[in-house]
């Protein structure tokens, strides 16, 4: 997957030259690499084969039996949801995960902040209660309001959850460990994914969870969040360390500063982290409008009934 650049090949020595795995470490960052670089034989890209095909079968029974689904849901899903992890999972961005820090969080952004909201948006529980057979949907519906559904997908436990994750990962060993190790690293994307979906599938997503907040608290917690990524981002370009300790320094990259790189890295989650909680603040305001105004509608209807009736008992017979 990867091609050592023959500077590389002249001046550095074996170990140095070895990225998580054992892989070679990557020539100088091109745009042109995110696209010749591209991984499809990884567990994960097998993941979002499998998830888009459910998807469309499930959207293809819906429409076999005269129903509609919202195409909107749908492009959500495959679009930005999906396709969001494959760009930066499974494109040449992942050849550079693990040798620059400012690769590595625009994965963290995408991952954790971008993709769960498309893929929330594009309602695959609503989804397949619609098209399951009973005995699955009702193993479905078990697990959705199980205890452990329940207490994960409570708006608070997710946020401390969305909060902490990335002080635990980055400001420990933890960091490191999952640069020298594959699996390891690709569990931390697989996380990050998990992590974000539990955080605004409650507070976003279309399908029905037991115990969701009404939409003036969960518009009060993602106000909450959007200073998160602006310390986190100043805390990363401020410190005096490195994170990963020598791991960036080890490789010996002659196109790449590894000081500088931290910077960067922290700059993308200080300014994404706001640019995208902000926007995500004023979908769900955007939601709630909409949800007051069906609601409105609904009373109108409801006392138009009630006068109905009323007139029809007092007119004569």
């Amino acid at each position: 997957m990867l091609h050592v650049d023959p500077i590389f090949a002249a001046t550095s020595v074996a170990p140095s030259t070895l990225a998580v795995g054992g892989e070679a470490v990557p020539p100088p960052f091109t745009i042109a690499r995110v696209f010749t670089e591209t991984r499809l034989d990884s567990w994960l890209t097998l993941g979002l084969v499998v998830a888009a095909g459910l998807y469309l079968y499930g959207v293809y029974r819906m429409r076999l039996r005269g129903d509609r689904w919202p195409v909107l849901r749908t492009v959500a899903f495959l679009g930005p949801g999906l396709g969001g992890i494959a760009l930066v999972a499974a494109s040449g961005l992942e050849a550079y995960d693990t040798a620059l820090l400012s690769v590595h969080m625009v994965q963290h952004m995408v991952l954790a902040m971008v993709a769960p909201i498309f893929l929330a948006l594009g309602a695959p529980v609503t989804l397949a209660l619609r098209t399951l057979p009973v005995r699955p949907r009702k193993r479905l519906l078990a697990i959705v309001h199980s205890r452990i559904a329940r207490v994960y997908s409570f708006p608070l436990v997710a946020f401390a959850i969305f909060v902490a994750n990335p002080f635990v990962l980055y400001f420990s060993d933890l960091y490191r460990y999952t640069l020298q190790h594959a699996w390891a690293h690709e569990l931390v994307h697989a996380h990050f994914i998990m992590t974000g979906c539990v955080f605004f599938w409650p507070l976003l997503g279309l399908d029905p969870l037991p115990g969701r907040w009404p939409h003036p608290a969960r518009a009060l917690l993602m106000l909450l969040s959007v200073p998160f990524h602006t310390v986190l981002g100043l805390t990363i370009m401020q410190s005096t360390t490195l994170l990963g300790g020598d791991w960036y320094p080890s490789l010996h990259l002659a196109w790449s500063n590894p000081w500088n790189d931290q910077v960067v890295a922290g700059g993308i989650l200080w300014a994404g982290g706001e640019f995208v909680s902000v926007t995500m603040l004023a979908v769900l305001v955007v939601q709630w409008v909409k949800q007051s105004e069906r609601e409105a509608r609904r009373v109108d209807r409801e006392l138009d009934r009630q006068e109905a009736l009323q007139r029809a008992a007092e007119s004569p017979a």
